[in-house]
């Protein structure tokens, strides 16, 4: 049994190393003298086609018209390989990354904490702070925060996180997280409601 078991760990361990390697190859281009079969199948930048060529020859063009070789088809048979210019077309490939990731929205959490005597003053503040974070895309995590004989009322304190809680969902939010007790906190997440948000913006 001990046996089966040995040999069934070290079967998926390779799995996954080799799920790994195959990853890293297949983000790796080769280029150049990198590509190191007999045959290619080559073709051009504007969709020129030169057909099956030996791989010395493909050389001679690309050399011929100052571009690289590019394999983009590895496991073609045979390779099929193109005519780029690889440091344009690396330059282009980042700015796509750059331009993608500038789209992709971040959400962050932040932390609001709050008293059962919180002043009103104080309270319209952390108010005013949770409804940028939401407008901002941001979760909102809310503590209320119990200390020496306010943990002998927490009903009161619970009744009042409970009521900020209310007024923040009028902001445009959605509890993602129940408020839950953890020793002399409650704690609640809440998230925005991007329909709302996207109406009271319209608004």
């Amino acid at each position: 049994m001990w046996k089966v078991l040995c040999y069934w760990i070290i079967f998926r361990r390779c799995k996954i190393r080799d799920k790994r390697s195959k990853k890293g190859r297949k983000e790796l281009l080769r280029v150049n003298h990198q590509i190191r079969v007999a045959e290619i199948r080559l073709s051009g930048e504007d969709g020129e086609q030169f057909g099956v060529v030996p791989i010395d020859e493909a050389r001679t063009i690309a050399a011929d018209r100052g571009l690289d070789l590019v394999e983009v088809s590895p496991n073609a048979v045979p390779p099929v390989v193109k005519l780029i210019d690889y440091g344009k077309y690396k330059y282009q490939q980042q700015k796509k990354a750059n331009e993608t990731k500038k789209k992709q929205i971040q959400v962050h959490l932040k932390e609001i904490q709050f008293r059962p005597n919180i002043e009103q003053h104080d309270l319209e503040t952390k108010l005013k702070r949770a409804e940028k974070f939401l407008m901002q895309s941001d979760k909102v995590k809310m503590v209320m925060q119990f200390r020496g004989r306010e943990m002998a009322n927490r009903e009161i304190g619970v009744a009042k996180f409970n009521l900020i809680i209310e007024q923040v969902k009028e902001f445009g939010a959605i509890v993602e997280s129940a408020p839950k007790q953890m020793g002399n906190r409650i704690i609640t997440i809440l998230a925005p409601d991007k329909l709302a948000l996207a109406k009271k913006m319209a608004n």
